[in-house]
């Protein structure tokens, strides 16, 4: 048998060559998600970077810990606390102590992400003057990086200053000397008091004494920490930057190698499958020359072996060259951090190599049973018009996945809408239905392709009528063509459908809930000082609400820490400016004592009380005053200020009193915020910018999905219509011998593959459809309706991309077949 399947695999090259491109592509894929996939599971030790030459540095509680029956629940707060001012005293007696601040800077052609610091602090990084000289003087900095010389005077939102010096980072890790290390902040250094007054909060300070003497001294002050040595990264702005890189590249590496993995499988089957439908009458030589039904399978079995042994090392090879250039592409788009490479993990490799292989064989498995079983006869006397295409598994599978899909759908309706608003639900839930519709394909390609050509049918001349018929006879050919754009459109419509519905619904959902006339926002990073505030409420005619960001943890279940974003504001303000998603109770009942919480929460019923730990880590009894509907899961909760303490006002609500003026309004709370450097934004142009569509991360990492999985569909396609074309030579040379000119040939041909990517077309936009569809509905019973978003300049584009490469896929080697003798070509032999 292996001798005869590698005189076939000589004989029969272009599809074999076929169906190796499809399967080393495919195994290429799944080994860089794999490698991408390793690389990203652990981080290295972080280093200190602001404290890296400091003693010891006592940081306050900055986590919550709640001990539960299965062990110590932890999360983060989001307004850590001071050192206690005893605690401070007793470090006092022991050295030097320093203490640290950090606040936001927004500076006239200086960066956007500047960040104010005291200047006694500068030498623990440590910093080094470059140019000029220390700050003496309040409104006198030095600055980090090019932007600003010594000398220069530059306008900041706090205040002009003059900049006397520049620093840059000293690392001292190599021996003999120190060496100029690279910046991770861009930094202004105030002096000390200046800073202190800009920033009056302090959560961290340095000492200067034994570590051991430190922590006998803040052996009292619960949650208190003491970090020194590598610990002291604990201490720099974002110390979990880089695992939280690397949980997100995690995620992402998952739902794109899911992704790809299922496209890969897919269209793998798919080819192989239709290299062994192609090659039925070869089969029936075989049974009459006395091949029994085992030899054929076994003869199939042997091919599809060599093949997917050759092209699966072939795609580790691949996978092995193309993973270290999406690595440097993730780090260049800003996805992955700077040191992120790819590591030298094997199980990759191991991965892809026996899932190409199993996958190869898999594919031929029901088509080489098919060809097995057919009698000789049978096999002699078939027609080109395909017959029997419906196996009774292939019909039982696709309505199982069909029924399963639906049923899916409806259970999460009735039971939890809002988890089809998740991303791994609206990533994960098309592929289920494409494999559906991709079985049942075969039932609904002959009337949809007659459906499709009925119009070109009814002009005059023969081609529409050739078109038609071709295409439905050619069953399996126009299913396995078919099957690339299905996949290339149902995933475009359905990924990029969901994210921008989401994002329209969110916008929607902000939008009715907004009654202010405008919204004034901070600069970027900051909140607004006592001053701003006090001249926003002054401003005539307008009814100011001021509310601050905040967080909420409630113990659920008695093991479940969950954290609830909250905003801070007072009831009568929030009530003018605001009209919440109440389902039960009243926004005005909000007191000091309550709480307004959304219907997620366990305890949702009026008049209950809740234990809650605020945003500082007080835990709290408050009594639920209000109940939100669920909404896209961004309504969060609503507290007074006094349960949000440490939180800065972060926004300001204004609406318009009865009679007042829009246009001096706004000029007066446009010179209000001036001082800080707020911005005073109509309704629709904050809503606008709170929502401007998809982020930056989210969707580059959309674009590496679909563009992986789009690129390989691509190729497939292409490569299926090779195949395709190259076995159908005999029936163009008939269309030759009857009249037909070379140039009606071949608009023929393009014409039946336009025809057959409108099929996969229709069948991809009905599996985005449904899957948009139960988005859509899930919105509805959240109490957050929207319109479906339909992405039709992305599906226009992906369905012309295909149209161009079947055309092209299909008529070149048309064309080249063409150029031999008409007689020759009726002839050849398959």
């Amino acid at each position: 048998m292996l001798s005869v399947a590698l005189r076939t695999l000589r004989t029969r090259w272009v599809t074999f060559v076929g169906s190796f491109v499809a399967l080393s592509l495919g195994v290429a894929l799944i080994a860089v998600m794999g490698l991408a996939l390793a690389s990203s599971l652990n981080a290295p030790a972080g280093k200190p970077e602001r404290f890296a030459a400091a003693p010891v540095v006592v940081r306050g509680a900055d986590t919550l810990r709640v001990p539960t029956s299965i062990g110590v629940r932890v999360d983060k707060l989001a307004q850590p606390r001071a050192v206690p001012a005893g605690t401070v005293e007793k470090l006092r007696k022991l050295g030097t102590v320093v203490e640290d601040r950090s606040f936001a800077v927004r500076a006239r052609g200086g960066p956007g992400d500047l960040v104010g610091h005291p200047w006694s602090t500068a030498a623990f990084a440590p910093y080094e003057i470059d140019a000029g000289r220390a700050p003496r003087a309040a409104d006198e900095v030095v600055v980090s990086g090019d932007w600003a010389k010594p000398g220069e005077r530059v306008r900041t939102d706090r205040g002009t200053v003059r900049v006397v010096g520049t620093v840059r980072v000293v690392r001292t890790e190599r021996v003999g000397g120190s060496v100029a290390g690279r910046g991770f902040e861009s930094a202004v250094f105030y002096v000390d008091e200046r800073a202190a007054a800009l920033s009056p909060g302090s959560v961290q300070l340095v000492v200067d004494a034994d570590a051991a003497a430190v922590r006998e001294a803040v052996r009292a002050s619960t949650g208190v920490q003491v970090l020194t040595g590598d610990a002291r990264r604990y201490a720099d702005a974002d110390p979990d930057r880089d695992s939280e890189a690397l949980t997100a590249m995690n995620a992402l590496f998952g739902t794109a190698g899911g992704v790809t993995g299922f496209v890969s499988v897919f269209v793998v089957a798919s080819t192989f499958a239709f290299a062994v439908a192609q090659r039925r009458r070869e089969f029936g030589l075989l049974r009459t020359a006395g091949a029994t039904p085992g030899q054929i399978r076994r003869t199939v079995f042997a091919e599809a072996l060599v093949v997917g042994v050759l092209a699966s090392a072939t795609g580790c090879v691949l996978g092995a060259y193309g993973a270290p250039r999406l690595a440097a592409w993730m780090v260049d788009g800003g996805l992955a951090p700077s040191w992120f490479t790819i590591g030298d993990a094997t199980w990759p490799y191991h991965l892809a190599f026996w899932t190409g292989l199993l996958v190869a064989l898999c594919g031929v498995v029901a088509a080489s049973w098919r060809a097995g079983r057919t009698a000789p006869v049978q096999a002699l006397g078939e027609a080109s018009v395909d017959t029997r295409t419906m196996t009774t598994g292939r019909r039982l599978s696709g309505l199982a996945l069909l029924a399963t899909a639906a049923v899916t759908l409806a259970l999460a309706l009735v039971g939890d809408p809002g988890e089809l608003l998740h991303r791994k639900t609206y990533v994960s839930r098309p592929m289920l239905l494409i494999t559906a519709v991709a079985l049942l394909a075969p039932v609904v390609v002959r009337p949809l392709t007659r459906l499709i050509a009925w119009l070109p049918a009814q002009l005059p001349g023969a081609g529409g009528m050739l078109v038609r018929e071709n295409a439905a006879a050619g069953v399996r050919r126009t299913a396995a063509i078919a099957a690339p754009v299905l996949v290339t459109v149902a995933l475009t419509g359905s990924l990029l459908g969901a994210t921008a519905t989401l994002n329209e619904a969110k916008a929607d959902e902000t939008r009715r809930q907004t009654s202010a006339d405008f919204v004034v926002t901070p600069a970027s990073g900051a909140g607004f000082d006592a001053a701003t505030l006090r001249g926003l409420r002054q401003v005539s005619g307008a009814e100011v609400s001021a509310t601050s960001s905040s967080a909420v943890h409630v113990l659920e279940d008695g093991v479940s820490l969950v954290k609830s974003e909250a905003r801070a504001a007072d009831p009568g303000p929030l009530a003018a400016t605001t009209r919440l998603p109440i389902e039960a109770g009243r926004t005005s009942d909000l007191d000091d004592d309550s709480i307004i919480v959304n219907r997620e929460w366990q305890r949702h019923t009026v008049g209950q009380r809740v234990r809650v730990w605020l945003g500082d880590g007080t835990r709290k009894s408050l009594r639920i005053a209000a109940v939100m509907t669920t909404g896209t899961g961004n309504n969060g909760v609503y507290v007074t200020g006094r349960n949000a303490p440490g939180a800065t006002v972060d926004r300001v609500d204004v609406a318009l009193a009865a009679g007042a003026d829009a246009r001096a309004v706004a000029a007066a709370l446009r010179a209000a915020a001036r001082t800080s450097g707020g911005q005073v934004l109509t309704k629709d142009q904050w809503v606008r910018a709170s929502y401007p569509g998809t982020n930056r991360t989210t969707r580059l990492g959309l674009l590496l999905v679909l563009g992986i999985a789009l690129l390989y569909t691509g190729i497939s396609l292409a490569n299926t219509m090779v195949m395709a074309t190259s076995d159908r030579v005999r029936d163009l040379a008939v269309l030759r011998l009857a009249g037909a000119t070379r140039w009606q040939v071949l608009r023929l041909v393009g014409a039946e593959a336009l025809t057959v990517v409108t099929v996969g077309g229709v069948l991809g936009l009905f599996v985005a459809g449904f899957n948009l569809l139960g988005m859509w509905s899930a919105l509805g019973l959240l109490s957050a309706p929207t319109t479906i978003e339909v992405p039709w300049t992305a599906i226009g584009a992906v369905v012309g991309a295909c149209a161009v490469l079947a055309v092209v896929s299909s008529v070149i080697p048309a064309a080249f077949a063409l150029r031999r003798r008409t007689v020759e070509l009726a002839g050849v032999r398959e």
